[in-house]
C-alpha cells in the first residue's frame, strides 16, 4: 500500500507511475473540488479532509508515502507522516520552503531512523544516466556550465501560495542546479552574485557564479529572469562535451571537432509517462538509493541555493 498526499497535477503523474508497477495507492488530498478534478481526470477517488484527519481514523502503516502537496505543505506534511510511523517517504522538491523547514524534516527523520528522499526527477531521465555512465568510462567531470533562466513573463502568472513565489528559486530552478551537482560535484567553493527583483520574487532576478565541487570539477553559472533564455547544462569531460539542451534530450561534442550529434537513448517510457518518474519511483520502493537526494543531502545543498538566489 502507498499513500500518496496531494491530488493535483503532479498527484496524477505519480498515478500512472504507480499503477505500471501495480502498487495499490490510497490518494489523499483536502478539498472536494480537487478530489473531483483528480478523478475526473484520473478516475481514482481521493479520500478528502486532508492528511492529519486521514491519520485520526488510525489507518494502518503503508509501505510508503508519496508527498507531492504545494511546496508550502511539504515539510509539515513529511512530519506529520514520520510522527506516524511512516518510515519511507518520497518528498518533493525542494522538501520545505526554506532551509529551516528542510533542517526540521532532517532532525525529524534522524531522530525516527526514517529515510526521506527528495523527488528531484531529472536525476533519473534517460539522458542524464547515459551521460553519467559515458562521463564515467571518459574518466569523469573535468568542468561544467549551465544557465538558470527562468520564463518570468509565464511564471507571474501561476496561482501559487505567495511564499512559494517568493523562494521559486529553491521551489523550482533547484531542480536544474541539483542535475548538475549531480553530474559535477558538490561546491565546496563558491562565488555568487545577484541583483535586480521582480514583484513575485523581490529577493533576485539576475544571477551568476562560479567555483569547484568535490570532484574537482570547475563550474560557472547565469540566469536573468528578466530576459530571454532557458535551462540548460553543459559538462566536459577529458573527451567530450555533453549538452543537455532540452534535459530530456543528449547531445555530443567530441573533442577535436565542432560538430554536435544528437545521442540515441533508451527513452521510450518517458514518452507515455512524466520524464523521469518511473525510475525515479521504481528506485524509490526498491530501496536503491544510490541516485537519489536524501534529506540531509538536500539539507547541505538549500544554503547553497539559498546563497545563488539571495535569501536572508
Amino acid at each position: 500500500m502507498i499513500w500518496l498526499i496531494g491530488a493535483g497535477p503532479m498527484a496524477i503523474d505519480y498515478l500512472d507511475v504507480l499503477n505500471t508497477l501495480g502498487k495499490e495507492i490510497v490518494v489523499i488530498g483536502r478539498s472536494q473540488a480537487s478530489a473531483d478534478k483528480f478523478k475526473a481526470s484520473s478516475g481514482k477517488s481521493v479520500v478528502t479532509g486532508g492528511l492529519e484527519e486521514f491519520l485520526s481514523t488510525k489507518p494502518k502503516l503503508p509501505e510508503a508515502a508519496i508527498v507531492c502537496t504545494g511546496v508550502e505543505q511539504l515539510a509539515n506534511t513529511a512530519l506529520m507522516l514520520i510522527d506516524y510511523g511512516v518510515k519511507r517517504i518520497l518528498l518533493e522538491k525542494p522538501g520545505g520552503i526554506n532551509s529551516n523547514e528542510i533542517q526540521h524534516v532532517a532532525n525529524r527523520a534522524k531522530k525516527t531512523d526514517s529515510q526521506v528522499i527528495i523527488a528531484y526527477n531529472r536525476r533519473h531521465f534517460a539522458s542524464v544516466l547515459t551521460a553519467r555512465e559515458m562521463i564515467q568510462a571518459d574518466g569523469g567531470v573535468t568542468s561544467f556550465n549551465f544557465e538558470i533562466t527562468e520564463w518570468s513573463h509565464v511564471i507571474q502568472n501561476h496561482k501559487k501560495d505567495s511564499k512559494t513565489m517568493h523562494s521559486w528559486f529553491l521551489a523550482n530552478t533547484s531542480h536544474v542546479i541539483d542535475t548538475a551537482f549531480f553530474l559535477g560535484g558538490i561546491p565546496v567553493e563558491m562565488c555568487a552574485f545577484n541583483n535586480g527583483a521582480l514583484n513575485w520574487h523581490p529577493s533576485s532576478s539576475n544571477f551568476a557564479g562560479a567555483g569547484v565541487t568535490d570532484k574537482g570539477a570547475l563550474f560557472s553559472y547565469s540566469g536573468n529572469w528578466e530576459g530571454p533564455g532557458r535551462w540548460s547544462l553543459d559538462v566536459i569531460s577529458p573527451k567530450r562535451r555533453y549538452i543537455f539542451r532540452p534535459f530530456e534530450e543528449l547531445h555530443l561534442q567530441e573533442i577535436g571537432s565542432i560538430s554536435i550529434t544528437k545521442v540515441e537513448i533508451n527513452d521510450e517510457i518517458e514518452k507515455s509517462l512524466k520524464p523521469g518518474l518511473h525510475l525515479q519511483c521504481k528506485n524509490f520502493l526498491e530501496g536503491n538509493d544510490e541516485l537519489m537526494c536524501s534529506v540531509t543531502d538536500q539539507l547541505k545543498l538549500s544554503p547553497i541555493y539559498e546563497k545563488m538566489a539571495g535569501y536572508k
